[in-house]
């Protein structure tokens, strides 16, 4: 099946990094020479709004993901976090070019970045669809807050809070009680984050699974577990404590209270990554996690 073709491209730019902010500018001249339309364009010197604190028009998110084909991610792995959220039900391809200092997920760096939209705009690529997550936060019958995830929903304690517990379902069968700091549920993507600081398995971000992790568990042999990601994860926070939150992808966070449940399925959509030509996942591990070295 033929690539899907790209006309308009969008671009997503970590803030207040200022050579990540000149690429974009250059990007966009370089696609206007190629008859491609960029959402959200440059201003003109003479037309800048003396309010905004950027060079580019800036657009409702719906806006933004409904009409791009190609959304070119100019950060680090944290800028494309935020931009898994901000697709939303979208299928939209997304090229990640690394300003930040890990780089799991923008593989290409920025001397790659024209050669690589060349390719693109002439329906040479591969996609690395990845899965993402959704939770609903519920309490009792209240629905108090949903969001999808690329990388991890986790519950855990503040500094001063007494160890917590949570029970565990899946499918609707009791699999444990958690006791401990927290719960991290990891799909693959956000295996080598924190997961893999709590010690939980790096996974192949093609894999259908999904991770459920204890954060420090007061009983040892609490151990990361290993799920499909057809089914449905329910969390219960079992005991009154002061500090709990949720957290979606470390950027969002929500207040808990006992008897607060989180309900966790896979998302529809997938964040649809372009793969560089010249690296695989198993380069990225050697590199980042410096093995042999």
């Amino acid at each position: 099946m033929p690539n899907k073709q790209i006309k308009t491209v969008g671009v997503v730019v970590k803030p207040n990094h200022s050579e990540a902010w000149q690429t974009a500018c250059e990007l966009s001249e370089w696609l206007g020479k190629r008859g491609v339309s960029l959402i959200g364009k440059p201003y003109a010197e003479t037309d800048r709004p003396q309010a905004t604190s950027t060079d580019f028009e800036t657009l409702e998110a719906g806006k933004f993901n409904a009409e791009a084909d190609l959304i070119v991610v100019l950060g680090g792995d944290g800028t494309m976090i935020s931009t898994a959220r901000l697709i939303g039900d979208h299928e939209v391809l997304v090229l990640g070019i690394n300003y930040g200092s890990l780089g799991y997920l923008t593989e290409f760096r920025i001397e790659e970045m024209f050669p690589a939209m060349e390719a693109i705009l002439g329906g040479e690529y591969e996609i690395d669809r990845r899965v993402m997550l959704h939770a609903d936060h519920w309490r009792g019958a209240e629905l108090l807050a949903k969001g999808r995830v690329l990388n991890d929903i986790v519950i855990n304690k503040s500094a001063l809070a007494r160890i917590i517990e949570i029970d565990v379902k899946l499918n609707g069968l009791f699999v444990n009680s958690f006791r401990a700091d927290g719960l991290i549920v990891s799909s693959p993507t956000g295996s080598t984050a924190y997961n893999l600081s709590a010690g939980g398995p790096i996974v192949y971000p093609s894999m259908n699974a999904v991770v459920l992790t204890p954060i420090c568990p007061f009983t040892l042999t609490n151990r990361p577990i290993v799920v499909p990601d057809t089914a449905e994860i329910e969390l219960n926070l079992l005991n009154e404590n002061e500090g709990v939150v949720l957290t979606l992808d470390g950027q969002i966070g929500y207040s808990m209270q006992a008897k607060d449940r989180v309900v966790i399925r896979k998302s529809r959509t997938t964040f649809n990554l372009v793969q560089p030509p010249n690296r695989n996942y198993f380069d990225v591990l050697r590199n980042k996690l410096k093995w042999g070295r």
